[in-house]
């Protein structure tokens, strides 16, 4: 296996290789089914490249509800093949492909009627746990269990006793959807795949009717490549109409985007061992565990403003809070909050009644010669997404390619893992650093820690938290800058770290800290640091202002007056 650094020179080396010889298959779009097409691609033996316009995971695979999850609302939609696709993909992450990074988390689901609820709902979560282990793959996690209400008081606290007459725990799984999709594209380069982040498609090349490759721009540098390639897939997600509309051709279907927000609590402001699943009447709110604070979302709008950066308006903060306060005995406030995030989903909406019905599947098309279009689906299932992609993929290419291989393919960090986790106090006594630490270095990078730690050796001043911030090492930002392919301050502070939705500064009193440790790595001068944080705290100022806002189309006004940074 090749080096998975995805470090400046990397990059470079990267779009120089691409530009010079033709590949089997050009991935475009850096969020998971991006990511995990190419690593699908590159373990048939295919060469392949991939670019992303922004960062890796930038747009809707780093805003999720960071949940790995079979979607137990399905069941009551009676959708049995999506949940026990997702469940068999919930298994195997948790088992074989990702221990390191998809760990289990339980849920309380209260309920508030007696007899026939706990009849109905403990029927369809039996059902979820008999579909898991039925997967083959799911006896990693413990099954359902019937709480009393004074049982359910006793593991969440914070509920209110009036506001439920018993509960079901269940159990799923979360992981940190933004480092998921960067592990997915150090493991694909790791088999050779060539890998570059802002880097934008602004045209196809096409001979006749055939796409044939692309025209690429490096935003970094404003240089131009011509990539050319057998297949193309397009991954963009909700750009999916915009990347479609480069060829001029009308699509078999279209993305509709709908916004889903979240907020991020301290862990002490909701007294809980337990997640918590809240029936809304539209759809259903999770309260989810997240180290020391908790996740709480999410809304479900449709959004058709701006991609880029979708802005969480004053409303949709009010109305997560209104309906998590109805169930808590200790209401949250405003004040609470430490952080905001907006994403937008990916729905198929098609021209017909057939293709409008698929909305949380996925589906792939090959529109023309040489482009594969993959749309629609969700996190869980990336996995089948990519495999069905690249089958349909191909199709176009004239030679025998070998079946998919991902079922079977750890990602980098995986390795090892479980033997570094029984080795961690050992490693802490190594390395001088609290165990809590090693363990939070195993559970980010896996295996991979090793880096990390390496870092810290060269230079014990890395292996101290960052000042604002006590969650990261100072090595950590290093190793964002020379190993994961970090850019700029902002994929640090919000992608390789979460200190942006952590803090209750949004990232702020960290920014210069965090860019005096990226600019010998970026080779940046003064002034570019200067610039970066400058950037940074016009966005954080940029989303608060949004967040003020009474709606969608005040809040996305305030949130476009922060541009985008790039290098002078």
């Amino acid at each position: 296996m090749r080096t998975a650094t995805l470090g400046p020179a990397e990059r470079a080396a990267a779009l120089a290789a691409m530009a010079e010889r033709e590949l089997d298959v050009l991935v475009v779009g850096g969020g998971v089914v991006g990511a995990g097409t190419a690593l699908d691609a590159v373990t048939r033996g295919l060469s392949t490249g991939i670019v992303e316009a922004r960062d890796w995971a930038s747009g809707t695979s780093s805003r999720s509800s960071k949940l790995i999850h079979g979607g137990l609302r399905y069941l009551e939609m009676l959708d049995f093949a999506l949940v026990r696709e997702a469940l068999k993909e919930r298994g195997l992450l948790l088992e074989r492909l990702a221990p390191h990074l998809v760990k289990p988390v339980p849920f309380l689901y209260p309920l508030q009627h007696r007899g026939w609820e706990r009849l109905y709902a403990g029927s369809g979560v039996a059902l979820y746990d008999a579909m898991s282990v039925s997967s083959g793959h799911g006896r990693g996690l413990s099954v359902h269990r019937h709480l009393s209400r004074k049982g359910a008081l006793r593991v969440a606290p914070c509920l209110r006793g009036d506001a439920l007459t018993g509960a079901l725990q269940y159990y799923d799984a979360q992981m940190d959807d933004a480092r998921f999709v960067l592990t997915l594209v150090r493991t694909a380069a790791s088999y050779g795949a060539l890998a570059a982040a802002r880097a934008r498609v602004t045209g196809f090349l096409r001979e006749g009717e055939r796409v044939v490759g692309a025209r690429v721009q490096d935003v970094e540098t404003g240089g131009e490549y011509v990539i050319r390639a057998k297949q193309i897939v397009n991954a963009t997600g909700v750009w999916t109409d915009d990347t479609q509309a480069l060829i001029g051709e009308r699509g078999q279907f279209h993305v509709r985007a709908s916004k889903g927000i979240h907020l991020v609590v301290p862990k002490d402001r909701i007294h809980s061992t337990t997640g918590l699943i809240l029936r809304t009447e539209k759809s259903v709110l999770f309260v989810i565990p997240w180290g020391r604070h908790w996740i709480i979302g999410t809304t479900d709008t449709d959004w058709d403003l701006d991609k880029a950066h979708p802005a969480a308006s004053s409303a949709d903060i009010d109305y997560l809070l209104e309906h998590v306060n109805t169930v808590l005995a200790t209401p949250l406030s405003r004040d609470d909050v430490q952080g905001v995030y907006a994403g937008l989903r990916p729905l198929l909406a098609g021209e017909s009644d057939a293709t409008s019905k698929l909305s949380r599947e996925h589906t792939v098309a090959h529109p023309v010669p040489g482009l594969v279009v993959v749309a629609g689906g969700k996190y869980t299932t990336y996995r089948v997404m990519a495999k069905d992609a690249v089958d349909e993929a191909v199709h176009g290419l004239d030679q025998r390619v070998a079946p998919c291989v991902t079922e079977d393919t750890p990602l980098l960090g995986a390795e090892g893992y479980r033997a570094l986790w029984n080795a961690r106090a050992r490693i802490a006594a190594r390395t001088g650093l609290h165990v809590v630490r090693v363990e939070h270095l195993l559970n980010r990078y896996g295996s991979l820690a090793e880096e990390v730690l390496a870092l810290v050796a060269e230079d014990p001043s890395l292996g101290e938290p960052l000042a604002a911030a006590d969650d990261y090492l100072r090595a950590e930002v290093v190793y964002a800058a020379s190993h994961e392919g970090a850019r700029h301050l902002d994929d640090v502070l919000t992608r390789r770290t979460r200190v942006s939705i952590e803090t209750f500064d949004r990232g702020t009193r960290s920014a210069r800290e965090a860019a005096g440790l990226m600019a010998p790595v970026l080779g940046w001068d003064a002034g570019q640091i200067a610039r970066e944080v400058e950037h940074y705290e016009k966005r954080v100022e940029a989303e608060r202002e949004s967040q003020r806002q009474p709606d969608d189309l005040t809040a996305d006004a305030a949130r476009l007056g922060a541009p985008d940074i790039v290098p002078i």
